[in-house]
């Protein structure tokens, strides 16, 4: 989920608060501050000014956006603090009426069926990792994004981040961490775990945010190309005239024209790389998130085979969370049941090989396809 100017303008209201700045709401969309000198020194801004987070800027106001190096000079200011923090957020959990209707709501398997075996209250952790990204080609992109993940049931809940958030802020100093012991919490994943949800989980979503950007790169691509083909085919219709012509030596310019395609291609190449994008992600900062849920229990059916799983319905939401991609861990509420083991996949994660055309579950065979073993299409 990417964030928006107005968390922006949130975020660096609280950071130049702690770092002991004055500051005051503007319009539109602005702050005024007043920064001490070390801050000064951090941010590179002056002691006094004005910052604008939305389209429309106040008078005199320097803009502040994900695209400029404001990313840049927050991340040095914060330096190593805050990268960890924990809320432990105490709601009540409402007893709900139709909880088959819910899952049915939330929950769509195209290739196999479910029963619900039970709900209880229980109690789940969220991780909520805002990364940041830098997307380099012609030109330089830069960005946050913030990915959930329920440690519980593996859900990737893009809908729950600003609910979440907004309740962990609210809650005060001397209740943040304070837990019974008698609450059962879900261990936290391993680092192999976690990384994998990272590569798989943040490459489409990055692509999402990027989307505006990738078009605008299409386009001026696609413009240089038109102008290259253009002029290189001007030249080679002129050498295939003076031919037609006999105007010159057959064989000079059949080698001026193997050396004008030559030429072409190696533009080509050079275009593409130009334009080609790279992506640079760093992690920022993790915020786990500690709640009460209602767990419903569930069974998959799917030919002869069975699996139990649950998903939480969150009560800040009141909306059962997305079920898992168990390879991609991409939103959404479609999922198919493979054959092998009965993973959850999207749909875009159980498509047919390449090569030899048979559908297969990629949580179960993520490097080849594992009938005719053709290597399957690399991860972002």
């Amino acid at each position: 989920m990417e964030l928006s100017s107005s968390v922006l303008k949130d975020f660096v209201t609280r950071l130049l608060e702690h770092e002991g700045a004055v500051v005051q709401d503007i319009d539109p969309s602005g702050l005024e501050f007043v920064a001490p000198a070390p801050l000064q020194e951090k941010l590179k801004i002056p002691e006094f000014g004005r910052l604008g987070f939305g389209s429309e800027l106040p008078a005199g106001a320097e803009r502040v956006s994900f695209e400029s190096d404001w990313v840049e000079r927050l991340g040095k200011a914060l330096a190593d603090r805050g990268r960890l923090s924990r809320r432990v957020i105490r709601t009540e959990v409402p007893p709900l009426s139709n909880p088959e209707r819910i899952i049915e709501h939330g929950l769509t398997l195209k290739n196999a069926v479910f029963r619900l075996l039970g709900a209880s209250q229980e109690w789940t952790r969220y991780w909520i990792m805002t990364f940041q990204f830098t997307a380099l080609s012609d030109e330089k992109r830069h960005g946050l994004l913030r990915l959930a993940l329920n440690l519980s049931s593996g859900s990737t809940p893009d809908e729950f981040i600003d609910p979440l958030m907004s309740a962990a802020m609210e809650v005060k100093e001397e209740a943040r961490h304070r837990l019974s012991d008698a609450i059962g919490l879900p261990s936290p994943w391993r680092p192999e775990r976690l990384i994998k949800v990272i590569q798989r989980g943040l490459g489409g979503r990055i692509l999402n945010s990027l989307a505006p950007f990738g078009s605008g790169m299409s386009r001026r691509l696609e413009r240089d190309l038109d102008r290259l083909f253009d002029y290189y085919d001007e030249l080679r219709h002129e050498s295939l005239n003076s031919i037609r012509k006999g105007t010159a030596e057959r064989q000079h310019e059949q080698m001026r024209l193997d050396a004008i395609s030559a030429e072409y291609r190696a533009k080509v190449s050079d275009l593409e790389q130009k334009y080609a994008m790279t992506i640079d992600v760093e992690p920022v900062q993790t915020m786990e998130v500690i709640m009460p849920v209602r767990r419903f229990e569930l069974l998959i059916k799917r030919r002869k085979g069975e699996r139990r799983l649950h998903l939480d319905w969150n009560p800040l939401v009141r909306r059962i969370e997305p079920p898992p991609c168990e390879y991609s861990y991409t939103p959404g509420a479609l999922r198919l049941v493979c054959d092998e083991v009965l993973h959850l996949v999207s749909p875009e994660a159980h498509t047919p090989c390449r090569s030899c055309a048979r559908e297969y579950c990629r949580a179960c065979s993520s490097a080849q396809c594992p009938k005719c073993g053709a290597k399957a299409k690399p991860e972002l």
